[in-house]
């Protein structure tokens, strides 16, 4: 109960509950007991938004900007490298193909067994994490 009360109070808890609002409850464990540890990883690092990107970089001190390197003005976020950058707009598109108006969607994609696949897809044509996550 303590544990839960200092939770809600966290700044984190707001940004991971727009997600998914049972990511610390057996839904998600449910999700990622079968996938390997990088892939779990990958997961959570999309979910608190703690990822090699530049907005998340830029604010630990590693990158000079917060914008994404494709779209000057924009930062460069989880939602906006999945849903909006024009620059993996050909890689986002096989995945609206196969998952529907859902694919436009971060708690759909973070949080539904049905689109695992097609966003480790979406992630490895990218490319964007090659070189830190793999």
């Amino acid at each position: 109960a303590r544990w839960t009360r200092l939770w809600h109070k966290s700044p984190r808890y707001e940004c991971i509950n727009r997600i998914d609002t049972k990511i610390l409850q057996r839904a998600f464990i449910k999700l990622t007991t079968t996938f390997p540890k990088r892939l779990t990883g990958l997961y959570i690092a999309l979910r608190t938004q703690h990822i090699p990107l530049h907005k998340y970089l830029h604010r630990i001190g590693k990158e000079r900007s917060p914008h994404c390197p494709h779209c000057p003005g924009t930062d460069e976020t989880v939602p906006h490298l999945l849903l909006d950058c024009p620059q993996y707009r050909h890689e986002r598109h096989a995945m609206i193909i196969a998952l529907g108006r859902e694919a436009t969607s971060i708690a759909f994609l973070l949080s539904d067994p049905a689109a695992t696949s097609h966003l480790v897809r979406y992630i490895n044509t990218t490319g964007r994490f090659k070189n830190t996550i793999g």
